[in-house]
């Protein structure tokens, strides 16, 4: 294995990272549409995704590992350790990479964070709709859009008053 091996599988997970980030946008805006219809089809989009970058992941560790005794290092080191000691330009090389990858895994925690709220959001959308189908009276919600637990009386509101 070779420090230009191991630059390649790099960029092959920062691809599948920003594919991760494009399929993880595709799911908020069928999230935000209401069209529930294809969400089962962006979320097993997003899991293929996933599975790929763990394969990549384990293939990046198999080549590092096989650097790692000309390198001086101990057992599965992680890529700033092999920054800290891989020769350049392989240290500024790896090191691009690390940040990349850094600021790619924030922008997926955000936006996978946001579908988590607005999953949420959706699924207790849908159990007041319900609640209200079979209760009559649906909970009253927050300025913030959360069910505020207090129920509310269904009345006609005289538009002439």
């Amino acid at each position: 294995m070779s420090f230009n091996e191991i630059s390649n599988t790099l960029w092959h997970e920062r691809q599948l990272l920003e594919l991760l980030l494009f399929k993880l946008e595709e799911e908020q805006l069928v999230l935000a549409s209401g069209r529930t219809r294809w969400l089962t089809h962006a979320t097993r989009e997003v899991e293929t995704v996933l599975a790929e970058i763990k394969r990549a992941e384990l293939g990046r560790a198999v080549e590092v590992e096989a650097v790692a005794p000309e390198l001086g290092l101990t057992h599965a080191p992680s890529l700033q350790q092999l920054v800290e000691h891989a020769p350049e330009p392989w240290s500024r090389i790896f090191e691009e990479h690390r940040k990349a990858l850094l600021e790619l895994a924030g922008e997926i925690d955000g936006l996978a964070q946001a579908n988590r709220e607005l999953l949420t959001r959706g699924q207790q959308a849908a159990r007041d709709a319900l609640r209200a189908l079979t209760e009559g009276v649906p909970d009253t919600y927050s300025p913030h859009g959360v069910s505020s637990g207090v129920r509310g009386s269904l009345g006609l509101v005289n538009e002439a008053i």
